[in-house]
């Protein structure tokens, strides 16, 4: 992609995204995600029923009358995106592919997080660590995400979530709020490194998928091709047996990935291409909130 082309790109994305952030998501993401922990705020005299382990004994020796410290959450996060570069991604056939759809929801939530004073990270996988994006503030920290986003050509078509989970839990040193964004086409079970990253940090799921991989369409003979391996074949699916059979292998697959995100106590959401993801965004941060 071309300079122009790509910074006009850019800003196509920033003000869609940033208007849902500002407009949808901006008490939904405060609510849904807590900050690490409780920060001292300031003094107040004592008043009957305060805890007495919260006195601050050197304010209250020199006013002569007790004094306890008052607490506020700790609003600040880090939230780290860990976005799918695979060639899977790539697919589509509705008005945008996986990889367009990806990079909206990972603007939407990298806004919304500005919005909240929060640092926003990224971590680029495929079946290896493309590209890690130490967390940081402010829009043009975000503006160079979405660049990357856009116009990032990974070494790998392949998929490795395991590795991804892994990486960020040996990273990140202090807890974070990550976002695993994927279509999670993944051959190897990834339930044991998903667990222990979400027993450090706190992990959310997000797939996206495109349409046709849930019911194929009656279009007579279509050659397919796998954007992983590369292996293509020809298929007929006027056939209602093939059409079937794709659909419970669709069925199949998801139910084996909702076993893994309940087994690794990881929320998720589910979208599809043609779909508005910010319902599905707004369904997820409700159940958290």
């Amino acid at each position: 992609m071309d300079t122009g082309s790509l910074l006009k790109q850019v800003r196509k994305i920033e003000i869609k995204t940033r208007g849902l952030s500002q407009n949808i998501f901006a008490g939904q993401y405060h609510s849904a995600f807590k900050g690490r922990g409780m920060a001292f705020s300031e003094v107040r005299e004592y008043q009957f029923g305060d805890d007495v382990r919260d006195i601050d004994w050197n304010v209250t020796a020199r006013f002569h009358r007790p004094y306890v410290k008052v607490f506020e959450e700790e609003r600040e996060l880090t939230v780290m995106l860990l976005v799918d570069v695979s060639g899977s991604l790539d697919f589509g056939t509705t008005r945008q592919t996986k990889r367009d759809m990806v990079t909206e929801i990972a603007a939407t939530i990298a806004f919304s997080a500005i919005q909240n004073n929060d640092k926003i990270g990224v971590i680029f996988f495929s079946d290896q660590i493309e590209k890690y994006i130490p967390p940081k503030k402010g829009r043009k920290h975000i503006l160079y995400i979405i660049r990357e986003m856009l116009n990032f050509e990974p070494q790998s078509k392949r998929t490795n979530v395991a590795m991804a989970t892994a990486f960020l839990t040996q990273v990140m040193k202090r807890r974070c709020t990550s976002f695993v964004i994927s279509d999670f086409y993944d051959r190897k079970d990834f339930t044991k490194e998903m667990e222990i990253a979400n027993r450090k940090h706190d992990v959310i799921a997000i797939q996206v998928y495109d349409p046709r991989a849930k019911f194929l369409p009656d279009v007579g003979l279509i050659k397919v091709c796998d954007a992983e391996t590369g292996h293509e074949m020809v298929v007929d699916t006027s056939s209602a047996k093939l059409r079937r059979a794709h659909t419970r292998y669709w069925m199949e697959r998801e139910d084996a990935l909702r076993h893994v995100f309940s087994k690794s106590q990881v929320d998720w959401t589910s979208i599809a291409t043609n779909e508005d993801f910010t319902k599905s965004l707004i369904g997820l941060f409700k159940q958290r909130s």
